[in-house]
């Protein structure tokens, strides 16, 4: 199952401010535990889900940057936080933030990812939708898909430090001062 072919509608999911998404997957990034919570709002059984990329919720609104830095964090053995729009199986959004980090198994080495999503302020995701369409605009505008991914991930850092912070302060400022 692939979300590809899904086609994204402007109809947001909701759900309570009380509840975590889980995931767990494999060092590939697989999908090997989803909770009761992530299954409703992605619209998907636990069958579904389970074994597939957990990029089968990715939105199309999404700039490949943020995932380039996920990736560079996790595979660097550091936790990151970000905003995400997710696409349920019919094409509906919801906004999460999603608090990731490596998981390890008995021996010490890198077994998977764990994820914890949580409802994010509306401020911050008012906040945060300017620059993910720049970041967007940025990916496309480049026929050069490495090279867009590159000038995307630096303005992405370069936004960041325009306001005297790092990644993770300019992240949690969003949804720290609007608690």
């Amino acid at each position: 199952m692939k979300n590809r072919n899904i086609v994204p509608l402007d109809e947001e999911i909701h759900f309570d401010p009380d509840e975590i998404i889980v995931s767990k997957t494999d060092s590939k990034g697989h999908i090997v535990y989803a909770n009761d919570i992530f299954c409703r709002v992605a619209e998907m059984s636990t069958q579904e889900v389970i074994g597939q990329p957990h990029n089968i919720i990715r939105h199309p609104d999404m700039p490949r940057a943020v995932f380039k830095l996920l990736w560079e964090r996790l595979l660097a053995q550091k936790e990151i936080l970000a905003y995400v729009k997710n696409m349920s199986l019919t094409g509906k959004y919801y906004w999460v933030i999603a608090h990731v980090t490596p998981s390890y198994g008995q021996d010490g080495t890198l077994a998977g990812f764990h994820s914890n999503r949580r409802v994010p302020n509306p401020q911050a995701i008012s906040d945060i939708r300017p620059l993910y369409r720049d970041l967007l605009r940025i990916e496309k505008e480049n026929p050069d898909r490495k090279a867009s991914l590159i000038e995307s991930a630096a303005f992405l850092e370069k936004t960041a430090q325009d306001v005297g912070q790092t990644y993770d302060e300019f992240i949690w400022s969003k949804e720290a001062c609007n608690v």
